[in-house]
């Protein structure tokens, strides 16, 4: 039960920053929040390329980031 209350407070949190980031209505921004949580893998992905400038990464290195720490 405590981490989906986590998970959830999470999801909100990147809601409301797209939400005033972006100027998007609640219901975009949530969706994209949505996105960006239930796809975190691809997410840190694409953001590791981006910021590595499209230089390859190590599959060891890949897997040291995390957007979101599983707290059991």
């Amino acid at each position: 039960m405590a981490t989906n209350i986590h998970r959830l407070s999470r999801l909100m949190k990147i809601s409301w920053d797209i939400q005033k980031a972006k100027r998007k209505t609640r219901s975009k921004s949530l969706q994209a929040a949505w996105a960006i949580v239930n796809n975190e893998d691809i997410t840190v992905q694409y953001l590791t390329r981006r910021l590595n400038h499209n230089k390859p990464v190590s599959r060891q290195v890949a897997g040291q980031y995390g957007l979101f720490t599983q707290q059991q």
